[in-house]
């Protein structure tokens, strides 16, 4: 009789570790919506707007860009230019969560809404799809939750404190975003895009209207990348 191979069973961790871990992240990210409610309404938003953005946009570093370009005093098709190629990276992680999460149709629209840096690693990090769609939906929905409830809240605070200037509250989206960008600059390439991004976007304010230089720092990493590869290329010749 012939001897049956079984086929490599890739063990997932427990569902309880994965919840622990989603809901960890899902916390710490979540937090920061404080200093976008904060930010959004020192910079000149209502409380219905700040809180709509993160009802409906839900991707903080885009939020984060589209209301810092609005506070100075950028036009707001070029605040929404910068915010939108922020948020790109998006589409981009849905075309392989797709394939790892494989929900039904009906709700694939939902799920995309929680396609986020954080949904993404946390599910990237699963060996198995069970463990995946665990750490997306608990991630997702933690970090949804929270991300809206502490926007409130900032918002509020900031519409009781007044003058947001005065007690150096404009800081706190600048401050988020880099702390929520640092993690992420691990290679060469990705501290050199960061590196050309703000020279481009540092040196380009004072000649640029608001909202300008963002949209001019994206094409930093195009730039790198078309530098690696012409380098490459005469490399091989």
């Amino acid at each position: 009789m012939a001897e049956q191979t079984a086929e490599p069973v890739t063990a997932g961790k427990p569902d309880a570790a994965v919840v622990r871990d989603a809901l960890g992240v899902g916390i710490a990210v979540g937090l920061s919506g404080f200093a976008f409610g904060v930010t959004s309404t020192g910079g000149g938003l209502t409380l219905a707007q700040t809180c709509a953005l993160s009802l409906l946009v839900f991707t903080g570093a885009s939020q984060f860009a589209l209301v810092g370009a609005l506070a100075a005093g950028g036009n707001p098709f070029t605040a929404a230019a910068g915010a939108f190629f922020l948020g790109v990276r998006n589409a981009f992680y849905g075309l392989r969560l797709s394939q790892l999460l494989a929900l039904p149709r009906v709700l694939r629209p939902l799920a995309a809404q929680w396609v986020i840096d954080e949904t993404t690693a946390v599910a990237l990090a699963q060996p198995t799809r069970r463990g995946v769609r665990i750490g997306f939906t608990v991630t997702g929905l933690t970090l949804y939750v929270l991300w809206n409830l502490t926007t409130l809240l900032g918002a509020l605070g900031a519409e009781a404190i007044g003058d947001t200037d005065a007690w150096g509250l404009d800081a706190a989206g600048p401050a988020v975003f880099l702390a929520l960008l640092a993690p992420m600059l691990t290679g060469a390439v990705e501290r050199l895009v960061a590196g050309l991004a703000v020279v481009l976007g540092v040196g380009l304010l004072p000649v640029l209207p608001a909202g300008l230089p963002v949209l001019v720092a994206a094409l930093a990493a195009p730039a790198v990348l078309w530098a690696r590869g012409h380098r490459a290329g005469k490399g091989g010749r």
